[in-house]
């Protein structure tokens, strides 16, 4: 079977799907230190490296509820993030660092109104519509094991992870 996971820059390793602990949900954070805040410096550096929008800690084995967005040219760290708020619909191709080459039209609300924690402890809240709302859901979702292939429907998610198992030399 193929590697299914990739060194970058940071010395951090984003894991590939199928990999279970994609699936996993996030403890909080309750330690705000030296520590953490390099381990978001790394995560933006992972981020860059792959041309990212956004990367959450699970997605390079670290089981915390920390993710970082960059788009824009604003950047956001998302530390214990919850939504406040949601408005409408959008409908929009999403890809994942997770998912190389892989993408798919998934529907999120259109608005949303999250508070999140920084490096520091210190709370945020922010508001953000169309790609910036989509890219904040994605993160978030990964902080709770979700990830964007279980919006699909069965059949298109069934033909998702066949595609995976093929370039991986894997199967499920």
């Amino acid at each position: 079977m193929a590697d299914t996971n990739e060194v970058i820059d940071g010395g951090l390793e984003i894991l590939k799907y199928p990999n279970p602990v994609l699936k996993k949900k996030s403890e909080e954070v309750t330690v705000f230190d030296e520590d953490l805040a390099k381990f978001v410096q790394d995560l933006y550096a992972a981020m860059r490296a792959h041309d990212g929008v956004g990367l959450a800690a699970p997605q390079v084995g670290v089981l915390k509820k920390i993710a970082v967005v960059e788009y824009n040219g604003s950047s956001y760290v998302l530390i214990n993030p919850r939504v406040i708020d949601q408005k409408g619909i959008q409908d929009g191709e999403e890809g994942c660092l997770s998912f190389p080459g892989i993408y798919a039209h998934v529907t999120r609300p259109e608005w949303v109104k999250i508070a999140a924690q920084d490096e520091k402890g210190e709370v945020h809240e922010y508001e953000a519509s169309g790609y910036t709302a989509r890219a904040f859901l994605h993160e978030m979702d990964h902080l709770t094991g979700k990830v964007f292939i279980d919006y699909l429907s069965s059949l298109k998610r069934n033909a998702i992870k066949k595609k995976v198992a093929k370039n991986t030399g894997g199967h499920f």
